[in-house]
């Protein structure tokens, strides 16, 4: 149980869904993939299926219904299909800008995506600078979301305790990942994943992304007031 009341000193973001809206993209590349390969996807399934995994989870997904080959091909096939669609014109999420603008705690960012890959969707949204050198890839840890590994190594490697830790997700397995971890949470719902798949112990759920820094400091008024001001 997640019961901390301590202010918070890192938020730390997903990136696909919650900074660059990728995941509209990867249900869409994953639908017409399963279309290929002989697995009838509906958009639903492929959101309830994929998203908010890492890369690697997925292919094992893919191989326990496909096969080890079918998957090695999907996985390439994603890549290029996505790439093509991320350079054909990609946005970050509606209103992040201005929470970011907002937002004064130091923020990081920890996703199931590889770096490379992050290194090209917040590049063509202008987002990389931002958050240069302090973002985190589910490829440096043992194990990706629902696991907390890379909410913890996050949070060490940007000296916070998880207790400290708000985080900003958009997927059932990221809002999972962030409990284990300890860290209290924030479910954006504005995007794919239902607000019932992210409602939870020690998650706050909302729809615009310009709500977050309000969202933060009130939690941070809670908790200081929790703590009698200290």
């Amino acid at each position: 149980m997640i019961t901390s009341t301590e202010p918070f000193e890192l938020v730390i973001f997903d990136c696909d869904g919650v900074l660059v809206d990728t995941e509209r993209i990867a249900t869409r590349v994953n639908v017409a993939l399963g279309a290929e390969f002989g697995w009838p996807l509906t958009e639903d399934e492929a959101i309830s299926l994929f998203i908010g995994r890492s890369s690697a989870s997925n292919r094992e997904l893919v191989a326990e219904r496909l096969g080890a080959e079918a998957a090695r091909e999907w996985e390439e096939r994603f890549a290029q299909m996505h790439t093509e669609a991320v350079d054909a014109g990609l946005t970050p999420v509606e209103g992040l800008p201005e929470a970011l603008a907002a937002i004064t705690l130091p923020t990081c960012v920890a996703s199931s995506g590889s770096h490379e890959k992050m290194q090209h969707t917040l590049g063509r949204t202008g987002l990389y600078e931002r958050f240069a050198g302090r973002i985190h890839s589910a490829t440096e840890v043992a194990r990706g979301k629902p696991a907390p590994d890379v909410f913890l190594y996050a949070a060490q490697r940007m000296g916070v305790r998880p207790s400290a830790c708000a985080v900003v997700e958009d997927s059932r397995p990221g809002v999972e990942a962030a409990r284990a971890a300890g860290m209290r949470s924030f479910g954006y719902a504005g995007g794919l994943t239902p607000a019932s798949h992210l409602a939870g112990p020690g998650t706050v759920v909302f729809t615009d992304m310009r709500d977050l820094p309000g969202l933060l400091a009130g939690a941070v008024a809670v908790a200081v007031a929790d703590n009698g001001g200290r």
